[in-house]
This record gives C-alpha cells, sequence and structure tokens, in this order.
C-alpha cells in the first residue's frame, strides 16, 4: 500500500498552503529582530511547509523539491551568511556578531546593526530549514519503488 495521499481535497488544500507557509516563515525570519521570531523559529516554519508537501505527495517528490545538491548548498550557504557575518564585525574592529562597530556606507550604527541582525536571521533560517529537511528526509521510511530497488540491489 502507498504511503503517499490519493485524496484530491488534503493535495490541493497542501498545493495551496505550501506557498503561504513559505511567505509566513519569510515573515517569521525578517522580522525576527524587531519582534517574536526570528531565523529559527522561520526555518522551522519553511521546512514544516517542505515537510508536509512531501508527507501528502511522497518522499520521492519531496527530494525532487529538495534535492541533495541543492541542500548541500543551502547549508553551506546559510553558514557562510552568519560566520560571514561574525567575520565582518572582526575585521572592522570589533568582537564576533558586534554589529555597531562595521561602518558600511556611513549609515547610523544602530540602522547598520539592524542590517547585519537581519542577514544573520537570514542564514539561521537557511540552515534550520536544511537541517529540518535533511532530519525528515533521514529517519523517513522509504518509498516502496526504492525498496525495489535496494532488493535488486541485494541480489
Amino acid at each position: 500500500m502507498s504511503r503517499i495521499q490519493e485524496s484530491v481535497v488534503i493535495r490541493t488544500v497542501v498545493r495551496i498552503m505550501v506557498p503561504f507557509i513559505e511567505i509566513f516563515a519569510l515573515y517569521v525570519i525578517m522580522h525576527g529582530s524587531s519582534g517574536p521570531g526570528g531565523g529559527f523559529q522561520g526555518g522551522v516554519i519553511f521546512g514544516a511547509g517542505i515537510i508536509l508537501f512531501a508527507m501528502i505527495y511522497g518522499i520521492k517528490e519531496g527530494k525532487q523539491r529538495m534535492s541533495d545538491k541543492l541542500s548541500r548548498i543551502l547549508s553551506s550557504t546559510g553558514l557562510s551568511i552568519y560566520a560571514g557575518t561574525g567575520l565582518l564585525c572582526i575585521v572592522f574592529g570589533g568582537m564576533f556578531l558586534q554589529y555597531d562597530v562595521v561602518g558600511l556606507l556611513s549609515l547610523d550604527p544602530a540602522r547598520v546593526s539592524a542590517i547585519l541582525i537581519d542577514v544573520v536571521e537570514i542564514g539561521i533560517g537557511i540552515t534550520v530549514l536544511v537541517i529540518m529537511i535533511s532530519l525528515f528526509f533521514d529517519i523517513s521510511p522509504p518509498e516502496e519503488e526504492e525498496l525495489q530497488f535496494s532488493e535488486e540491489e541485494k541480489q
């Protein structure tokens, strides 16, 4: 028996909901510096949207949406954004993630700090998104097609 949801209603609702879930996740990430939320919460929400899609349409379809190559690229990008912002602060003579020392375009230090906090939140969100999806795909049972393929390899 297939684990893929065959209900047209559920599949349609999920296809409509997932983009809104992802937009809400971006909202949570971007407004994390001035209110509740942030990179971790937004990354979890974004990852949950893709996991919901994979649960309804199947692991194979979910892996097509978030391939291993894309996962590696995004995880290194998120980490690079976070670490790069911290190193930028060190280059300007501050401590790691001491935003107020960075003098960019002669902006007010408070404005630069707000911009860099948002950049760090984006890096955290990307990293958490990829970790959530990777954990889901790693612990999810293989679909029937994958099981048949692995059984043929063993023989």
